[in-house]
């Protein structure tokens, strides 16, 4: 029997991804794709097959994609090509600004795919990025949603010399389900990258994401909460996994809406400061306003 079968989507959440799915063929959406080609920039938008694609570009918002739209891992539960990727782009960091100023965005996200390829694992070109968003858009803030850089701890620096408004990395799911939808991740290096930045820049907000339905356990996830925030991240997004096709890793199930709010409080309850959580909430979602309704000033 067909694993991704097995589990049957609610109808109303085909309802949700439903509408948003319309909201493509919404003319405002269609004029942030065309500026996106234009400016030949990738969005984890449309690599990642994010569901929320049509809300946000008709609000004139995405996430870009830095560093190419091919990962040098294989992580099961992620639809970014894993081809081998180009050299990093010199003048992306240039049009990524241009597109935040044209768009006047007062928030933007950045992230990549891992790049075990570079040295660095493309630090200086996300610091470059924010530099360049800084120069161009002086009243922008920003947030960085980073690879783990293989646990360099002089990578990860870089990028917060640059003053992202937010460092983010997400933990995806639980311990006991990283061997097989986390390859080639690591729990307690990922966790030690929240610490660290917390370490480095006191000020700064932290922020992770966590999938569900992967097959993780309400115990799980409470001792993940609790880790988090004794790392000291401040943010958590929560929402449901979709699998992006047939060959992805397979939805255990799918959470019913008063499960969200029940996870959010048991998070908030073990220490972080903002969650936000349903069935379609993502790393970078609605990104700007949760910074700006819980502002911290970098230290």
């Amino acid at each position: 029997m067909d694993e991704q079968a097995s589990v049957i989507i609610p109808e109303w959440l085909k309802r949700l991804v439903g509408r948003n799915k319309a909201a493509l063929r919404d003319g405002k959406s269609r004029a942030t794709e065309r500026s996106l080609n234009d400016q030949r920039l990738h969005t984890v938008c449309v690599s990642a097959l994010c569901p929320n694609r049509g809300e946000c570009f008709c609000n004139g918002e995405a996430t870009f994609l830095i560093l190419g739209d091919s990962c040098t891992r294989a992580c099961r539960f992620c639809a970014v090509g894993k081809t081998k990727p180009l050299p990093p782009d010199p003048l992306e960091p240039a049009r990524i600004a241009e597109t935040v100023s044209g768009w006047r965005l007062n928030f933007a996200v950045l992230t990549s795919p891992t790049r075990d390829d570079l040295p660095d694992g493309g630090a200086n070109h996300y610091a470059q990025t924010i530099q360049e968003i800084y120069k161009a858009s002086p009243g922008t803030g920003t947030e960085t949603l980073v690879p783990d850089f293989g646990g360099k701890t002089d990578s990860l620096k870089t990028v917060l010399a640059a003053r992202p408004s937010v460092l983010a990395h997400n933990l995806e799911t639980v311990p006991s389900l990283y061997g097989s939808v986390r390859l080639g991740a690591d729990y307690a290096r990922s966790l030690k990258l929240l610490e660290t930045s917390k370490k480095t820049v006191p000020g700064i907000t932290t922020k992770s994401g966590l999938m569900l339905g992967l097959g993780e356990t309400e115990k799980e996830l409470g001792a993940v909460f609790s880790d988090l925030a004794g790392a000291g991240c401040d943010f958590l997004t929560l929402g449901q996994y979709l699998a992006p096709s047939k060959s992805h890793y397979p939805v255990k199930r799918y959470l019913e809406p008063e499960e969200y709010i029940h996870l959010k409080n048991i998070a908030l309850a073990a220490g972080l400061k903002a969650v936000m959580s349903g069935p379609l909430v993502r790393s970078s979602y609605h990104a700007g306003e949760m910074f700006r309704n819980h502002k911290k000033t970098p230290a």
